[in-house]
C-alpha cells in the first residue's frame, strides 16, 4: 500500500500519508532518521510508480474513511524516502487536488535547486522545507548529503522557491545535541530561515530511534536557547519536541494496517496495543508479526518502537 492513515501529525492533524518513493532512496542519510540509513543515495530524479495507481489508490482509501466516519485534514508526501526524487510528484499533486483535501509535501530541501522541481511543489497548499544548518561543515555532518550535492545551491533554491510559492511554507530544523544546537549555528540558520520568510519556523528534536547511535536530544536550555534565538530573529516558532498523538486509523485488516503505517510511522509500543485492542485483536498479533520477521523493535529513550523490517518494505 502506498497511502496510509490517516496518522496523527504534530503540524497537520489527521494527514493521510502518500508513499511515493520505495525504501529508502534518498538524496541524504541523517545521522537521526527514523528509518535507519540510505541505503540507496541519489539525485536523479525517476518515476517509482504509477501516478493513477496512486490516485485510484487514494480514492479507494478516502471512500473506506468516508464511510468510517474518519477525517481527514491532509493528503501528505511523507516517504521512505525523499519525495522530490519522484519526477511525477507534480502530476500526482494534479490528480489529487480533485479531491477537495489540502496537499502536503515535507521535504528535505535537497533538489529545490531544480527549477523544474520549485514549479512542481508550487502545486501544493502546504509545503516544510528542511533547513538544519547553513554550515557547510555541519551539514555534511548532520544529513550526510549526496556527494554532488551543494548547500549553497540548496540554499538559494529554497530563496528562490520562497518567492515563487502562494502556499503555505513552513521550515523544519532538527536539532541533535552537540552537533547543530550552539549558539552560533542556531543564529545563522534563523537569520537565513528569517530571509526565506516561512508562515513558522518548527524546532525538532530525535524522538523517535535514529540511524546511528549516539545521536541525542538536546537538553531543555539548549532547546529553551534555540527557541529564544528563533524568536528573537522575528520568526514565529513551533516546538515539536513531543510525541504525536495517538489517533491512528486503522480498519479491519488490522495487519495490513500497522504494516502501513510503520513502514514509515515508527510506533510505541503502547500505543500499538491500545489500538490492536481498540480493533477488536489480541497483543498476540504483535509477537506474530516480529516472528514473521514483517517488524522489528528498537529501544530508544526507555521506549519500545516497532517499525517494518527494511527488507520487507518494498
Amino acid at each position: 500500500m502506498k497511502v496510509f492513515g490517516p496518522v496523527p501529525s504534530r503540524r497537520l492533524g489527521q494527514s493521510l500519508g502518500i508513499n511515493n518513493i520505495p525504501p529508502k532512496r534518498c538524496s541524504y542519510s541523517c545521522v537521526y532518521c527514523q528509518l535507519g540509513r540510505t541505503d540507496k543515495m541519489q539525485i536523479d530524479r525517476q518515476a517509482f510508480y504509477s501516478p493513477e495507481e496512486l490516485e485510484e489508490e487514494l480514492e479507494t482509501k478516502l471512500g473506506q474513511l468516508d464511510k468510517s466516519g474518519d477525517r481527514v485534514d491532509y493528503i501528505t508526501f511523507v516517504t521512505d524516502g525523499e519525495p522530490e526524487l519522484d519526477i511525477n510528484i507534480g502530476k500526482e499533486i494534479e490528480l489529487f487536488k480533485r479531491f477537495g483535501i489540502k496537499i502536503a509535501v515535507i521535504c528535505n530541501s535537497s533538489l529545490v535547486w531544480d527549477s523544474r522541481v520549485r514549479k512542481e511543489l508550487c502545486s501544493a497548499d502546504w509545503v516544510s522545507l528542511k533547513v538544519d544548518t547553513v554550515d557547510e561543515d555541519i551539514w555534511r555532518k548532520i544529513d550526510r548529503p549526496h556527494g554532488k550535492l551543494s548547500l549553497e545551491r540548496i540554499l538559494e533554491g529554497i530563496m528562490e522557491f520562497s518567492e515563487e510559492f502562494s502556499g503555505q511554507l513552513v521550515t523544519e530544523t532538527m536539532l541533535v545535541q552537540g552537533i547543530n544546537d550552539s549558539g552560533k549555528s542556531l543564529a545563522e540558520t534563523a537569520k537565513f530561515i528569517k530571509k526565506a520568510g516561512p508562515s513558522y519556523a518548527c524546532l525538532l528534536v530525535p524522538t523517535r530511534p535514529p540511524a546511528e547511535s549516539g545521536i541525542k536530544r538536546p537538553d531543555n536550555e539548549s532547546i529553551k536557547k534555540a527557541y529564544e534565538i528563533y524568536t528573537k530573529e522575528g520568526l514565529s516558532v513551533k516546538l515539536i519536541i513531543g510525541d504525536e498523538g495517538e489517533s491512528f486509523v486503522m480498519g479491519n485488516d488490522i495487519k495490513n494496517d500497522i504494516l502501513d503505517i510503520v513502514s514509515v510511522h515508527p510506533i510505541k509500543r503502547q500505543v500499538l496495543k491500545r489500538l490492536i485492542l481498540q480493533r477488536g485483536g489480541t497483543q498476540d498479533i504483535i509477537e506474530e508479526m516480529i516472528k514473521s520477521a514483517d517488524i522489528e523493535s528498537f529501544e530508544h529513550e526507555g521506549n519500545t518502537f516497532y517499525i517494518r523490517k527494511a527488507d520487507k518494505r518494498e
